[in-house]
C-alpha cells in the first residue's frame, strides 16, 4: 500500500495560526525520531540502539509488540523511517519531507508505503482505508504537538 498527503504547517490568511519557521519545524520533526513518546499515544517503551550521523536505529515497544527501525536525516528536509518486517508486521517506510513552494509557506508531505511480506494476502481495501485515516490523524497530531512544542518553548524564551 501506498499512500501520501500533505498538512499546511503556515497559513498566512488565518492570523489565529502562530506561524512556524523550518528550523521550528525541521526540530520538531527530529523530536519525533529522537523521543516518540511525545507523538505515538499507543507506543510503552523505546530504545535508541545506534546512533550515527544523521542516522538512529531504534526498538519500538507496543505491549508484545517490537518493532525495530531506521531513522534518517536529511537536515533541514526530509525525515526517513524505514521499518524493518517483523513476525507480525510487514516492512514499512515512511518519509516525512519539508515542502516551501514559496518562502515560509511550509508544508509536510507524508508519504507512506506497506511492502508485502513473502505470500502476505494484500491489504483489502476496508483496512487501507481505515490505515490512511489513522495514518492522517497520527500526522496532525504531530503537526499540532510540534506547534504546542515550539510556542512552549518561545514563552520560555
Amino acid at each position: 500500500m501506498q499512500f501520501s498527503h500533505l498538512i499546511q504547517i503556515n497559513d498566512p490568511f488565518n492570523p489565529l495560526i502562530e506561524p512556524l519557521s523550518r528550523e521550528q519545524l525541521w526540530r520538531g520533526l527530529v523530536l519525533r525520531a529522537e523521543n516518540p513518546l511525545l507523538f505515538v499515544m499507543a507506543l510503552d517503551r523505546f530504545e535508541i540502539i545506534e546512533r550515527g550521523e544523521n542516522m538512529l536505529a531504534r526498538e519500538l515497544h507496543f505491549g508484545k509488540l517490537t518493532l525495530r527501525d531506521r531513522v534518517r536525516f536529511e537536515p533541514m528536509k526530509q525525515v526517513r523511517y524505514e521499518i524493518e518486517a517483523g513476525d507480525d508486521s510487514p516492512a514499512a517506510s515512511l518519509v516525512m519531507t519539508i515542502e516551501e513552494p514559496e518562502p515560509e509557506q511550509l508544508f509536510v508531505r507524508f508519504d507512506y508505503e506497506t511492502l508485502p511480506g513473502d505470500g502476505a494476502a494484500p491489504i483489502d481495501e476496508f483496512y487501507g482505508s481505515f490505515a490512511k485515516r489513522a495514518y492522517v490523524e497520527a500526522d496532525i497530531d504531530t503537526v499540532s504537538t510540534i506547534r504546542r512544542l515550539a510556542l512552549e518553548q518561545l514563552a520560555r524564551g
